[in-house]
């Protein structure tokens, strides 16, 4: 406030304010600091609604007021900021939905603080850190050493699932794919390099990673190649259909890890919770699962999260352990289309057989494939296919 009137503003009356914010260029909302619990208190609720109506560009100072710093949770009324100028270090709140939905674009000023020597929260991946992880073909690689990728997806019922899997799982840094299931002439007619068998994925060739689940229905022949896979020594990624045949001893009991890629409805229905309460618990939600079921989990939505049930990130991105969720802060509105979390899945797992940890192959698949949207968007609609099309670009772009 003295700063405010040292340039020369003015303090208004409280009876005032409304009128005054209806006005206004410019709103800075400092209402509430980063320790704030809850949404906002009624004596502020009119404020943030005057600007919400008004004309105005709506900057939050460190955080918008009555969102949660710590949890991206929104408790209650919450100022809706166009900008927000965050100090010293992004906080939660600004990266996770709900709360992110209410900051608009960040923007992180330096006020000297220094390097953080505790364990973060959250951690949130860049260009150079995605492009230290993904896999390089040395001049000895042939196609088996780089990974082969085995992808258990589709049914008669949803064969394009199969193709969609498939295709991010090509682009994705092994070197060669198997598919097993109901959809290898789509697949083959797509994409004639893959190697196709039906039956049991136990009779399909060595793989160094398996994707089950995509389109997979709810068959017997379903379940009984879910837990085949599972029954499997080598990493596996779960999604969609095959999430519903889980159990915690199931993927606890394993020798080899795994990898569960669940959208909110499906994590509601593992945890027991409604759907609705895992959208505004997104941290709590994504951290239950990979503590119940000993995964990591890909949690994906508006901000997709990754989290570990080991303490031990990858070397590869992190020197120390750390007990670090992290969120992807690639993507766009428009990659919410139907198949683009197939494409994700054959990605993930594409980069699990590579090489990559699975926290590694998760975030850094999720990174690629938010990327991959964005330059294959160019602001209009897109569909899943041409998200996995746009995957290339965005690998070299990294």
């Amino acid at each position: 406030l003295a700063a405010l009137l040292a340039a020369g503003g003015r303090a208004a009356a409280a009876e005032d304010a409304e009128a005054l914010i209806g006005r206004a260029d410019l709103v800075l909302d400092g209402i509430v600091g980063i320790g704030g619990k809850g949404g906002l208190r009624p004596a502020a609720v009119p404020l943030a609604e005057a600007a919400g109506a008004s004309r105005a560009l709506v900057v939050a100072v460190d955080l918008p007021s009555g969102v949660d710093a710590d949890t991206g949770e929104v408790l209650g009324d919450a100022v809706h900021a166009d900008a927000t100028v965050t100090f010293g270090t992004y906080k939660p709140g600004l990266l996770i939905d709900p709360a992110a939905a209410f900051a608009g674009a960040p923007r992180l000023v330096d006020i000297g603080l220094g390097p953080y020597l505790g364990e973060p929260e959250l951690e949130a991946l860049q260009h150079a850190d995605v492009a230290a992880a993904l896999p390089r073909p040395g001049e000895s690689s042939d196609k088996y050493r780089r990974g082969v990728v085995g992808v258990v997806a589709g049914s008669g019922r949803y064969p394009g699932a199969a193709v969609l899997a498939v295709s991010g799982a090509l682009r994705g840094g092994a070197g060669a794919v198997r598919y097993v299931g109901p959809g290898g002439d789509a697949v083959l007619a797509r994409h004639p390099e893959v190697l196709v068998s039906t039956g049991s994925p136990h009779g399909a060739g060595r793989v160094q990673a398996w994707v089950v689940g995509p389109g997979l229905g709810d068959s017997p022949e379903a379940r009984q190649a879910v837990t085949d896979v599972l029954a499997t020594s080598v990493p596996v990624l779960v999604d969609a259909d095959a999430l519903r045949f889980l159990s915690p001893s199931a993927v606890r009991e394993r020798s080899a890890p795994t990898v569960l890629t669940p959208h909110a409805g499906e994590a509601a229905a593992l945890l027991g919770w409604a759907r609705e309460e895992v959208e505004a618990r997104r941290l709590d939600a994504v951290r239950g699962l990979a503590g119940r079921f000993g995964a990591t989990v890909l949690l994906k939505g508006a901000t997709t999260l990754v989290a570990s049930a080991s303490a031990s990130a990858s070397p590869s991105l992190s020197p120390s352990p750390s007990p670090a969720v992290r969120v992807n802060p690639t993507g766009v509105a428009w990659l919410a289309t139907a198949g683009s979390g197939d494409v994700l899945s054959g990605l993930a797992g594409s980069l699990l057989a590579a090489g990559l940890s699975p926290l590694d192959a998760a975030s850094c698949g999720a990174y690629v494939h938010g990327l991959a949207a964005r330059l294959g968007s160019g602001g209009a609609p897109l569909s899943a296919l041409d998200v996995a099309s746009a995957i290339p670009t965005a690998w070299r772009s990294l």
